[in-house]
């Protein structure tokens, strides 16, 4: 790809500019390991909210989201639910709090917190570790994959995909090491303008250069429709007939039926916490539990200019590329949308800042992915088991150790991504497969201790990977509950066959976290001790709030690809129900989020 000189300077400033962020906060980050992992809970929680924000800006997430626009249009916005996106609102409204109240470094540390010291605990405690760095190892070689591939179209040396990623993967290491959880917040929000300003200028040209009328006439009728009925009828026959073939290899023509199993999924997934990654480590490097929920809340917020780069990504495709995709037959490609975009509508200056922030989109959940990995090996493994009394700088150099070796090893599959990409994706599955219904019964049942989270949590592995390898064409959204159930009956037995974790333990939990759910023997004996505990009665206004929350979260989703559509009726709408649940969220949640 050839570059004009001002945009290679552009996107050599900025990789000279996160190194040089690295060095000047080295000594702060050198402290000890709470500075380091977790920033000395000195950010500030909007701070924290942007860098999670950007950590979610990845590009191949972003060429996905322009792929469910172009194809499903506005009924696309319902697709992310997939991941679940609204797990924040749960983050939001109480599990922030109850997270961030524990007072840990690693989601591994948080199970001493429940489940005590006990042999259970410690499986379960190992058992997090080992679901954690395979993970991060499984995204380091997704990313390994993805930035060099990316690198490789937009930046004009003649590199191939495998030297471009050593080489940012080594940069980015170089800043991180140096300056932990600093370096990453910083380059975090660095990369989050960048996006912002090429976002808002992709939004801003798609509406200067196209009209209603141009959108209308390549679209197919029902397309701007955010409803949809028992089936998704949409008919592309007529514009680009394959995009039919794809709706129907995408299994998602029953769209009533997905939703439901869509929702179903994504409830229980949020209602179990965030996995053990960068998400949770935000959460653990605020200030308080206050700030916890507010950086949650947040992330939606940060996320607006993403959906306007979506949209305008979209909308230029679907009236300027339309006619190269048709032509492209069977083997019709959707990843050529942002190439194509990029090469012919981004002009000299804003070009550099759109690779350049691209680029740091890939850095950026790299960096936060290697952070959160090191924590782990760190902190649960060679502070915990091989020397637990070392000085703070011997952590702090450690910590250097263990962010080379996690980069070293996704380096390593990266290069061999091509032969073990499919097994990568059983593990990576096999692990979310088994993660939820765990996860869900350690905030809400107190019979459930660390025997029952341990055999839940391996159960659901095996499960996972066991109708992977034997029903392969088996969506992971329709074997979803199967693995629920084999994960929760191991849950159950587990606990059931082994005594209850140590009282105190429970009690302590119970007072500090202060969780609803099926407590009422524990409350009783806390009770008992202390008369003036008040137990935790917010359940319905818990829900609630999701609910409301919710909903204004897909405003903050729907306004921005409306206003880039010029569906400026439905826009108004969605302004005026983003206004309405913004007001019932200050008096029913952020007021009461000091009393809480």
């Amino acid at each position: 790809m050839q570059m004009h000189a001002i945009d290679v300077g552009i996107i050599l400033a900025y990789v000279v500019g996160v190194v040089i962020i690295g060095f000047y906060i080295s000594r702060k980050a050198g402290e000890n390991i709470d500075s380091y992992f977790l920033g000395g809970h000195t950010v500030p929680w909007y701070v924290l909210g942007v860098s999670n924000a950007s950590s979610m800006f990845d590009i191949t997430g972003t060429m996905w989201l322009v792929y469910v626009l172009f194809v499903y249009g506005m009924k696309g916005v319902w697709l992310p639910w997939l991941w679940p996106t609204f797990n924040q609102i749960f983050l939001m409204v109480y599990l922030s709090i109850w997270i961030r109240r524990s007072n840990v470094m690693t989601g591994a540390e948080w199970i001493k917190t429940r489940f005590g010291e006990q042999r259970g605990a410690e499986l379960s405690r190992l058992v997090v570790v080992i679901f954690a760095l395979v993970a991060v190892i499984g995204f380091l070689t997704y990313d390994f994959q993805g930035i060099g591939k990316f690198a490789k179209v937009f930046l004009p040396w003649d590199l191939g995909a495998n030297t471009y990623a050593v080489l940012f993967m080594a940069i980015t290491t170089v800043y991180v090491i140096l300056g932990g959880m600093y370096s990453v917040v910083l380059t975090d929000v660095l990369q989050f303008l960048m996006l912002g300003i090429a976002s808002i200028f992709i939004g801003y040209m798609a509406i200067d250069k196209i009209t209603p009328m141009e959108i209308n006439a390549a679209i197919p009728e029902g397309w701007r429709n955010l409803s949809f009925g028992w089936k998704l009828d949409l008919d592309w026959s007529t514009i680009i007939p394959q995009v039919n073939q794809q709706i129907e290899a995408d299994g998602w023509s029953f769209f009533t039926i997905i939703f439901m199993m869509i929702l179903f999924k994504g409830y229980l997934i949020s209602a179990a916490g965030p996995a053990p990654n960068y998400d949770m480590q935000r959460i653990l490097a605020t200030r308080k539990p206050k700030d916890s929920a507010l950086m949650s809340g947040f992330v939606s917020v940060a996320l607006f200019p993403r959906w306007i780069m979506i949209a305008g990504i979209t909308v230029l495709a679907l009236v300027y590329f339309s006619p190269q995709l048709n032509a492209m037959g069977t083997d019709i490609d959707f990843e050529m949308i942002l190439p194509y975009v990029i090469n012919n509508f981004v002009p000299v200056g804003v070009l550099g800042l759109m690779v350049a922030g691209l680029l740091a989109a890939f850095m950026s959940t790299f960096d936060s992915t290697v952070n959160a990995g090191a924590a782990y090996l760190v902190n649960d493994i060679y502070k915990k088991y091989i020397n637990p009394n070392a000085p703070a700088k011997r952590y702090v150099f450690a910590s250097y150790i263990a962010s080379v070796a996690i980069v070293a090893v996704g380096m390593v599959f990266g290069f061999m991504a091509e032969s073990i990409n499919s097994i990568m994706q059983w593990i990576v599955s096999g692990l979310w497969g088994g993660y939820t219904a765990p996860n869900i019964l350690k905030w809400y049942w107190w019979r459930f201790n660390g025997y029952g989270y341990f055999w839940g949590m391996l159960f659901g592995i095996i499960a996972s990977l066991f109708f992977l390898a034997v029903f392969p064409s088996l969506s992971a959204l329709n074997s979803f509950p199967l693995i629920l159930l084999v994960s929760t009956i191991a849950c159950v037995t587990g606990s059931l066959l082994s005594d209850p974790d140590d009282e105190e333990v429970l009690k302590d939990f119970y007072m500090r976290v202060k969780p609803w759910g099926f407590w009422q023997p524990i409350y009783e004996k806390v009770k008992q001790e202390y008369p003036d505990f008040q137990r935790n009665t917010n359940f319905k206004r818990d829900m609630f709030n999701v609910v409301i929350g919710i909903v204004w979260q897909m405003t903050l989703v729907v306004v921005p690809v409306q206003l880039v559509l010029q569906n400026f009726k439905a826009m108004w709408i969605g302004v005026f129900i983003m206004v309405l649940t913004t007001l019932i969220l200050k008096m029913n949640w952020y007021d009461k989020l000091e009393k809480d």
